[in-house]
Order: C-alpha cells, then structure tokens, then sequence
C-alpha cells in the first residue's frame, strides 16, 4: 500500500468519525437539550387560589415552562370559579379541590382525565383567646360552640372549595350560619385569613395557605386532625370535544407534568425549609378510592 492509498484511507476514516459525530451531537440536542416548541404553547391554568397563595405554583410552573416550551397564564380564583371557567370553555386545564363538584363537572362532560395530585388538610384556626373555646374539638363541636357563643366567624362566601367544605360542615351539624357574628369575605384565602386576623375571628383555611401567610397573623390552629378536614386537589382537562378552541395538547402536557416522579417529590418537599413540615402531600397515582371517596 503507498502513501496515497493510505492517506485517502485516513481522509474517509475521519470524515467518517465527523459525520457520526454530527449525528451523535443532533440526535442529543433534540432529545434532552433543547425541548421541541409547541404549537400552540399558551395555556390557560385556573386554580384554587391556595395553590398560587400557598407559593407552591412559583415552584412548578418555571420548572414546566423550562422543560416543555409552554408558558402558562395563572387564573387564581375559588374552585367553584376556576370549575366554572371550564364548563364555559374559558381555560384549558383546571387544578381544584372541590371534589364534589369536579365530580360533577366530569360527569357532565365538561372536564376529561380527572387525577388526583395532592392533599393537605383543613384546619379551624381563630384568636388566642379563644372565646368559644374549641381549642382540642373535633370539627363539628367546635363550629356548634362558636355558634352558641355566636363568636365572630369569617366565611370566604365566594364557592370556593374551602366555602363548599365550611358549608358542608355547618350542614352536617344542622346549623345555618347567620347574624353580625358570621361574615362572608367574597375573596381569596389569603385575603380573608387577613380578614379574620383584624377581626379576632375564627376561619377554616387550607394549612398550606395558613402556614405561607403565618407571618403576618396572630391566628393559631385550634382544631385539627379530623378526617372530616381532608382537603384533596385534582388536575382536570377542559373537554375539547366540547370546546374546540381548548389548547388540548398543553393541558395534557401540563396534566402529566403534575403526576411525574420528579414533579411528585418537588410537592412533597415544597415548605419543609421555611415551616419545618411539608405543606402538601403527594398523590400522584392514588384514587379517590385511596382515601375512601
């Protein structure tokens, strides 16, 4: 073999070594680099306002927004709101915790792919003083002792999932709120636990939204622990078949989002820094059936 062979051998071996490199390089790039621009890559999110008061969407929706391309307008508003919205066609994907009237809405057709993401609990907090002393009750003693005592009781009034619980909670003790000592808020969580703090007066909150504003209240937890106080979220799809202007990809795309590994263990860490507990509790892959719905 004389130089030339041997030479014009070595060329095609390197350009062959380039040529696979290239492809090498692509095929990484598309893959875990940079993530493929959606189409349509608005998507319009209404929500409980705990999740966004909570700090738990500044979390997730960077971390989504990053990986996937899409760019998420927030809507936070009562569960009772943000359901609306989607039985209007109004937003894409809906995340709540009102079960029973998500139940509702996805047997009406309204909403596809219900899952369940996470829950948390309610809690029964008020003064110091506690004037009804229900400090240590149960749910429903404590709200029939601050009915006798006609203790001042701040409602969000505006149909949200917390409203729809504190509601069905008068009604399973058979009492009907009313007079100057019950007043309705008609705003978010965060808002009328602000409320509540100026007035003296005792509230049900989510304990997520309670411990993320717990620097600015005077309130403490009084009653708490009580199965009765569950608080589920469940991500839904607005039906598109029913709404064809849904961005149906985006709120799958976020949907599945919610319920990934990495996602499950970003929620379940979110709050052990600043309050020494988590602030909810990961259900990616567990039914309503998992906690006796």
């Amino acid at each position: 073999m004389n130089f030339k062979q041997i030479s014009s051998g070595f060329t095609a071996f390197v350009l062959g070594i380039v040529f696979l490199s290239g492809v090498i390089t692509a095929g990484c790039t598309n893959q875990f680099d940079t993530p493929k621009v959606p189409e349509n890559k608005d998507i319009i999110l209404a929500t409980t306002t705990s999740t966004q008061d909570s700090g738990l969407l500044d979390v997730l929706i960077p971390v989504f927004e990053k990986q996937t391309g899409y760019k998420v307008k927030t809507i936070a508003v009562g569960s009772g709101q943000a359901i609306a919205m989607g039985e209007k066609g109004e937003a894409d994907v809906l995340l709540a915790h009102a079960p029973d009237a998500e139940k509702k809405t996805l047997d009406s057709g309204f909403v596809v792919n219900r899952r369940l993401v996470m829950h948390n609990d309610f809690i029964l907090v008020g003064p110091a003083g506690d004037p009804a002393h229900i400090k240590g009750l149960g749910a429903s003693e404590a709200l029939k002792a601050i009915a006798a005592k006609q203790a001042v009781f701040i409602s969000r009034g505006d149909n949200s999932g917390t409203d729809q619980m504190e509601k069905k909670l008068w009604k399973q003790v058979d009492i009907k709120p009313q007079g100057t000592w019950y007043q309705e808020s008609g705003t978010g969580m965060g808002q009328t636990l602000s409320i509540a703090n100026d007035k003296n007066g005792y509230i049900l909150t989510d304990r997520a939204t309670f411990l993320a504003q717990k620097k600015n209240s005077s309130l403490e937890i009084l009653v708490e622990g009580d199965v009765k106080l569950l608080n589920i979220y469940h991500v839904m799809e607005v039906n598109p078949d029913k709404f064809t202007k849904v961005n149906k990809v985006g709120a799958k795309a976020f949907s599945d989002f919610l319920m990934t590994p990495e996602t499950q263990k970003l929620i379940a860490a979110y709050g052990r820094d600043k309050f020494g507990q988590s602030l909810f509790f990961a259900d990616g892959g567990k039914s309503d059936r998992d906690f006796g719905l």
